[in-house]
């Protein structure tokens, strides 16, 4: 999935103003002006457009988890790391919402996306393990729709 849909996605869900992503970012220490963050927020047949580099929405995502749970005082702040995958968007996103295997079901749920419990937790499995699975485009933008489902109510 594309970098700014995932960017557009959360700002949506949370009803961020462009100076809001900006701090999120900032929060795990990468700078992003203004004017880059409105050109990331634009559709792509509008002027002005940029494409997101997978190094500010990985910035974007561990802020996310900050502004959301707070920072942990007691460790070193986590190594930001990109690329980013839909599989890492997924485990991001768990952890800023808090959310549990019973949760995720229910996202996918009203959705309309039945996933069991295997298929669910090898979304969530590292890289080259033998029983890891990519996760799909389609697959992440349901999860996007139905945790702003869940959020805007």
């Amino acid at each position: 999935m594309m970098n700014n849909d995932v960017l557009r996605s959360v700002r949506y869900m949370l009803d961020l103003g462009e100076p809001r992503v900006v701090e999120i970012i900032a929060l795990a220490g990468l700078d992003v002006p203004k004017a880059d963050v409105h050109a990331f927020l634009l559709k792509e047949d509008e002027p002005g457009y940029r494409e997101c580099d997978g190094r500010t929405l990985a910035h974007f995502l561990d802020g996310l988890i900050v502004f959301r749970r707070g920072r942990d005082e007691s460790r070193p702040a986590p190594e930001v790391v990109w690329p980013v995958s839909n599989n890492t968007v997924l485990k991001k996103l768990r952890v800023a919402f808090e959310l549990k295997e019973e949760d995720l079901h229910a996202i996918m749920g009203s959705v309309g996306i039945e996933v069991s419990k295997p298929e669910l937790s090898a979304l969530f499995r590292k890289e080259g393990q033998k029983n890891y699975r990519p996760c799909g485009d389609q697959f992440l933008r349901n999860f996007l729709k139905g945790l702003t489902q869940r959020v805007r109510k």
